[in-house]
């Protein structure tokens, strides 16, 4: 036999090893190998067996290729391996025995594609999802600067957006997609999460929803969104906790204007009796409780416990705090359940500064209810020695308001505040 005439036949065998494999003929693949068929063979663009079987996806053909040795990462002229292509044909069986049988996950073809971007691409979310759970990194992106994200909220693939979001968390703690997108900030993909039927109140495993973590980051772009599909201002978390809360616990000044413009209830407590004006107090930001109170947040309102906003101040030692709650007239002689002043919250703590301040608006120290509770206290506790700076601080606070070093070993021994 000519030489011409063997290698016009050895190609004939490689194009109908190939075309065997495209349709799935496994019984002629099997004949072509044993002629000597290179497993690896590929035609002009670099398309080889395992490439075409895979994308139109003949499992039992791929499988047979990779027992028998075929190169699992073999890429064509562009830079595709096998499963770039099964992940563009969202062949997910296909998928997961390149990546059992050790297919690179993160290989980027010359465009910089990887096979996550690909399956993201043509909307195949559940490929999108097998991937993400075997390492993919969706950060990689193409020479254009496209991540799988990007391509899948341009085509408007809600599912693979939401694939995404849900898996793109640095923490252990994963958030349903229209959460993260309200943590981002992200605009584009709420309104696409949005019109593909997801709930605007859809909670997390602990109970929150999107417009809670809005508030929580401040973001009132998303806000606006999900508000005006109807999400739920005051919606109940878990403990109680509403949006209203999270804005003013977090300082977010623009949200919480933005919350009590579009309804959210001023008075909503948790179920510890917190309202966000307590919040608010308890994390010392003034701006916020300035707004609050132009809005009529009930300034002597108390928790279970009986504690007012100005108690939260002292607690937390947030003078500025105190001094906003005074000017507008916070009773100063509010008591807990426990007959305990913001005063006696402030000695307690160790606070000083705030017992300072506004002196001359400080509870009388002779009230009938701190009478009450010095007798016993003196009784039991007048050989106490406050020796920590901050106590000897208090100490001479209090004595330079005239009262009595009793006074101050009453002080020294006051009830543990709960949250104190």
């Amino acid at each position: 036999m000519e030489t011409t005439e063997v290698v016009k036949k050895s190609g004939e065998g490689h194009t109908s090893f190939l075309r065997a494999a495209r349709a799935g003929h496994l019984d002629k693949i099997v004949e072509h190998l044993k002629n000597n068929v290179d497993i690896n063979t590929s035609n002009a663009n670099g398309l080889n067996g395992l490439h075409l079987a895979s994308k139109d996806g003949h499992l039992h053909v791929v499988t047979e290729l990779l027992n028998r040795g075929a190169n699992v990462d073999s890429a064509t002229k562009k830079g595709n391996t096998a499963l770039h292509i099964a992940s563009l044909a969202g062949q997910h069986e296909v998928v997961k025995c390149l990546v059992e049988n050790g297919a690179s996950v993160n290989v980027q073809s010359q465009n910089g594609f990887t096979p996550l971007y690909m399956a993201a691409q043509e909307n195949h979310d559940e490929v999108v999802r097998y991937l993400l759970d075997h390492g993919a990194n969706q950060s990689l992106a193409t020479e254009d600067g496209f991540t799988p994200l990007a391509v899948a909220m341009q085509q408007g693939h809600d599912k693979v957006v939401a694939v995404l979001l849900e898996n793109d968390t640095r923490g252990k703690v994963r958030l349903p997609a229209l959460h993260i997108a309200a943590k981002k900030d992200d605009t584009k993909a709420t309104k696409l999460l949005l019109e593909n039927e997801h709930n605007p109140d859809v909670t997390s495993k602990s109970g929150f929803t999107p417009l809670h973590i809005a508030s929580h980051y401040g973001n009132e772009a998303v806000a606006n969104i999900l508000l005006d599909k109807r999400a739920d201002v005051n919606f109940s978390a878990k403990h109680n906790i509403t949006p209203l809360h999270v804005a003013a616990k977090w300082g977010k000044a623009n949200m919480v204007t933005l919350l009590l413009t579009r309804g959210a209830n001023i008075d909503n407590k948790t179920r510890d009796g917190l309202t966000a004006l307590h919040c608010a107090a308890r994390s010392g930001h003034e701006a916020v409780i300035e707004q609050l109170l132009e809005h009529g947040a009930p300034i002597s309102s108390k928790t279970k416990n009986g504690l007012a906003p100005l108690h939260m101040a002292a607690q937390g030692d947030h003078v500025d705090t105190a001094r906003v709650l005074l000017f507008h007239k916070a009773p100063v002689d509010d008591v807990t359940v426990d007959y305990l002043t913001a005063l006696h919250v402030a000695a307690h703590c160790g606070h000083a500064r705030v017992a300072k301040i506004g002196s001359n608006q400080i509870i009388q120290l002779n009230s009938v209810h701190f009478s009450r509770l010095l007798l016993y206290h003196v009784k039991f506790h007048s050989s106490a020695d406050p020796t920590t700076n901050s106590r000897l601080g208090f100490k001479r606070c209090i004595l330079s308001f005239g009262s009595s070093f009793l006074t101050v070993c009453f002080f020294r021994v006051l009830f543990i505040i709960k949250n104190c």
